[in-house]
Formats: C-alpha cells, structure tokens, sequence
C-alpha cells in the first residue's frame, strides 16, 4: 500500500463502529488515537532542510522502501512521517508500507534480535536487492530506552518518557540515521 492508503486504514480503524481485531482492544485503539494525532502533527510540523534535500537528491536510480509497521505502533507515529517526508521529494523512490502484522514472511526476514519489532525500512535497488535495512529506532532511542528499563518504570511511564524524547529530539535522530543509509555515488 501507498502511503495515501496506509493513513485511509488509520482513518477506517478510527472511524469503525465496531474495529477489527486487535483494534476492538480499547487499549490498541487509544495507542491508535494518539498516533494519528502524532503522525499528522510530524507532517504538519516538519520541514526538510536544503541540506536533507540535497542529500535525498543524490538518488539517482529506482529505488523501492518498504516500510513495514502497524498504526498501532507508537515508534511508527514519529518515524514513518520522516520516512514519508524524505522519500516524497525524490522520483526515484517508491515508497511502500506493508503491515507487520498481516505478512508474516516479510516481518520474518526483519526480525530484530528475534522480535517482530517496527517500524523497519527497507531500501532496495531496482533489481529488489536490498541496499540497507533500517529500524526499529535509532539508536540514540534505543540507548534512551535500556536506560529507562533499568529504573523499572511501569509501562505506561515508558511509554510517557519515550514519547518526550522523540518530541523532545524533533526528528533529528531519525533524519540523521535515515540520511546516513544513503551512499553519495562515487
């Protein structure tokens, strides 16, 4: 699906009287809410600096990213607007989400540390040969994150602590190691 298609799914979960599995779980469909609302804030927000954009420019062949993700995901709500804003400004790439949880030989080949953990981009050449392999979140979140886990927090004040640091970072994080996968030809 299209980036286009993949926020229509958001909007139908949102707009469902009565929402599909795991979405029919109060607590999927809350993570939901909030994700719309965090998502619509990045692409509303954020602009790409000449720097980014001379950088993405330098993509001078087909390229397909797959996202894999789910609108559940809380991670996804602030990546995949960055993803989308970086692949939109260059013709040659094609961007692509699949769900994470309705393909399971796609996730499967993307596992990290053996979980099924997304968001994941996946750049490929126009031969389907992947170029680079991206994701859950950068690494500086990664760090934040095993540094939270060792105070013993609940959950939900996780949750709460992760969401800051991704407000908190602006997407530079993302935008850093996204821009990183991208080789300038030789």
């Amino acid at each position: 699906m299209n980036f286009q298609q993949y926020k229509e799914l958001f909007e139908q979960i949102l707009n469902s009287p009565k929402p599909v599995a795991p979405y029919d779980d109060e607590h999927f469909l809350n993570y939901t809410k909030l994700n719309w609302s965090r998502m619509n804030r990045w692409l509303k927000t954020v602009n790409l600096t000449d720097d980014q954009k001379v950088k993405i420019a330098t993509i001078n062949e087909p390229q397909n990213w797959i996202v894999i993700t789910e609108p559940w995901c809380g991670d996804a709500a602030h990546i995949v607007p960055f993803i989308f804003m970086l692949a939109s400004t260059n013709p040659n790439i094609n961007l692509d989400f699949v769900l994470r949880d309705g393909d399971n030989e796609m996730i499967n080949s993307y596992l990290t540390n053996g979980s099924k953990s997304i968001p994941k981009l996946i750049i490929r050449n126009k031969l389907g040969e992947d170029l680079a392999v991206w994701g859950p979140r950068p690494e500086k979140t990664r760090l934040f994150l095993e540094e939270l886990k060792v105070k013993e927090l609940s959950i939900d004040e996780l949750k709460i602590e992760l969401q800051s640091w991704y407000n908190n970072d602006k997407g530079h994080e993302i935008l850093k190691e996204l821009l990183g996968l991208i080789s300038v030809p030789v």
